[in-house]
């Protein structure tokens, strides 16, 4: 599937690796391929704002990942999410339920489930649009059809499906 990515995608997934690598996590996460996209430039044309989606995420993170439809269940449920984080904090620390793991052994950082479902969505998307490169926009927009904190900032920053799509049309 490698040999089907172009420069661009391939710089976004060693991007992610370095990115998990810096912050200690034992996987590569969704999360970390939002932030090598981001780094690599590729959702400047959409106006995304790198800072204001970089702390949308640590703030996810601080959240034990936790997406808005999880609050709002919860929420449902009579439970407060933010009650929760800042009573989990005060017993263990700022930042407790965003640890980052294990260190991978040996140096390795594998891929996530989710970020190898991503890898493989954006497979499908190239393949759906008759392109046969995948590159960092079809990644872009694999990360926009699984729910979740990624799509949540994501949708915050007015990034959606439709609008990635739309500003790259399929191959004829």
């Amino acid at each position: 599937m490698f040999e089907k990515f172009t420069a661009g995608a391939r710089d976004t997934v060693t991007g992610a690796v370095d990115e998990a690598r810096r912050t200690g996590a034992a996987r590569v996460t969704e999360e970390h391929l939002l932030l090598a996209l981001l780094e690599l430039g590729a959702l400047d044309p959409l106006g995304v704002d790198r800072e204001a989606t970089a702390a949308a995420l640590t703030e996810a993170r601080r959240r034990g990942g936790m997406s808005k439809a999880d609050e709002e269940a919860l929420a449902g449920l009579g439970i407060d999410l933010d009650e929760i984080v800042a009573r989990v904090e005060e017993g263990h620390g700022e930042g407790a339920l965003a640890t980052a793991g294990a260190r991978p052994r040996g140096g390795r950082v594998r891929l996530a489930p989710g970020a190898k479902r991503t890898l493989t969505q954006s497979l499908r998307i190239a393949v759906g649009r008759r392109e046969k490169t995948i590159t960092p926009t079809h990644l872009l927009l694999a990360l926009l059809t699984a729910p979740g904190p990624v799509a949540d900032v994501l949708a915050a920053q007015g990034v959606t499906y439709a609008r990635v799509a739309a500003t790259t049309p399929a191959a004829a």
